[in-house]
């Protein structure tokens, strides 16, 4: 299905960037390589927790969210756990049938435009909170996603978001309300706000120590590891959620190099018609990101 986000357009070139004094290199190589992309519209948000270096490329402009928004939905769910409103092993009715938040009429999800279509056998039964969360992160199951967001209130994971320190966030629905979409109601993010949200699931200031936990073991055994994921040593461990709809394409991670500290990337990509370039945009990106963050620890170590 063909989407667009209808945002106000940006360059590369005015493109605000705000960095850390170590990272000027590493800016000036990212926006060469997007450069590379006639018309990419491109949001970068860098986090060392090692050294403390951080970047930011259009870290406050906002995007259509895509499946990054599934985020905040998880952090909201283990919210409501840790809260006894919900338990992790509860069953919770799987239906394919849901409200538009523009009139309240009724629409379905389609089984073939779902990247999980294997959770549609499950309708009809009673499936574990726990499942449906790691469905709607390992595999981005849409129908998944929208259970959780009825069960939880998109507003109630907004709010959440909000409370985190991402102020910019919008979750407001769930995924394939095309009444919303057509009246412009749509969730969106900033690569800020997504840095800050995994940031504080990192340090453990977003949830519990055990929810905490399951969140990352959940965001680590994501399935969809071609953009991030793909531009680092084979078997880095990334806690990440990818998003996806026509011409964008995003992903946001927690990555763990070995004997140190992890970094926070976030890349937001839009009006880049064709997957494989964005794609490949993203995992340069992120190869970038780790050489650079690799190099810092090896001079830190020197000292």
């Amino acid at each position: 299905m063909a989407l667009v986000t209808g945002l106000v357009a940006i360059t590369v070139t005015s493109a605000a960037v705000a960095q850390h004094p170590s990272s000027a290199t590493l800016a000036a190589a990212i926006r060469d390589r997007i450069a590379q992309v006639p018309g990419a519209e491109v949001a970068v948000s860098f986090r060392d927790l090692a050294s403390g270096d951080s970047l930011d490329l259009n870290a406050d402009v906002e995007f259509h969210a895509a499946s990054t928004m599934k985020i905040p939905v998880m952090l909201e769910v283990l919210r409501s756990v840790e809260a006894g409103r919900l338990g992790l092993d509860q069953g919770i009715l799987l239906v394919n049938r849901f409200h538009s938040i523009v009139d309240g009429s009724p629409y379905s999800l389609d089984a073939s435009d779902d990247s999980d279509s294997l959770v549609y056998t499950l309708v009809g039964q009673r499936v574990p909170v726990r499942e449906l969360m790691e469905r709607m992160i390992v595999r981005s199951s849409n129908l998944a996603t929208n259970a959780l967001v009825a069960l939880v209130g998109a507003d109630r994971a907004n709010a959440t978001a909000h409370s985190l320190g991402a102020t910019h966030i919008r979750v407001l629905r769930g995924v394939e309300d095309l009444k919303a979409y057509d009246a412009g109601l749509n969730n969106t993010t900033t690569s800020a706000d997504l840095a800050v949200l995994l940031e504080k699931i990192e340090r453990r200031e977003a949830l519990g120590a055990a929810s905490a936990q399951l969140m990352k073991d959940i965001l680590l055994r994501q399935q969809l590891n071609d953009e991030i994921p793909a531009g680092l040593p084979p078997g880095t461990p990334v806690a990440h959620k990818t998003g996806s709809i026509t011409a964008t394409l995003h992903d946001a991670a927690i990555v763990y190099p070995p004997n140190r500290k992890p970094y926070v990337l976030v890349v937001l990509t839009r009006n880049i018609p064709q997957e494989e370039t964005a794609r490949r945009l993203i995992v340069d990106i992120s190869r970038l990101t780790w050489n650079h963050a690799m190099g810092a620890s090896s001079t830190a170590g020197a000292r």
